[in-house]
């Protein structure tokens, strides 16, 4: 049996949340080893975006679920395959 896709976002977001998790608690024990060793390096607005993680957006995604779960989510089967070419061949015209 196919599992619906909500099943799969869930487990991604999960496994991205796991994922964040442990670099977080890894890199502040990194942090933690080096701070008697050098001082703290300076901060860019690159690391804090960095720090704070990808941006997402919870309601939209609580939105595409409650579309998909109704039947009401549109798919188009052509837009997919078109960006499914753009990914694998970038140089390609339309």
């Amino acid at each position: 049996m196919i599992k619906p896709v909500g099943q799969f976002m869930n487990a991604a977001v999960e496994a991205a949340r796991l994922r964040e998790t442990a670099s977080s608690r890894s890199a502040s024990r990194v942090v933690a080893e080096n701070d008697a060793e050098s001082p703290a390096p300076a901060s860019t607005p690159a690391s804090r975006m960095a720090g704070q993680g990808a941006p997402i957006d919870s309601a939209r995604i609580a939105s595409i679920k409650q579309a998909i779960a109704s039947g009401n989510y549109p798919v188009d089967p052509g837009k997919i395959a078109e960006k499914m070419l753009d990914l694998d061949l970038p140089l390609r015209q339309h």
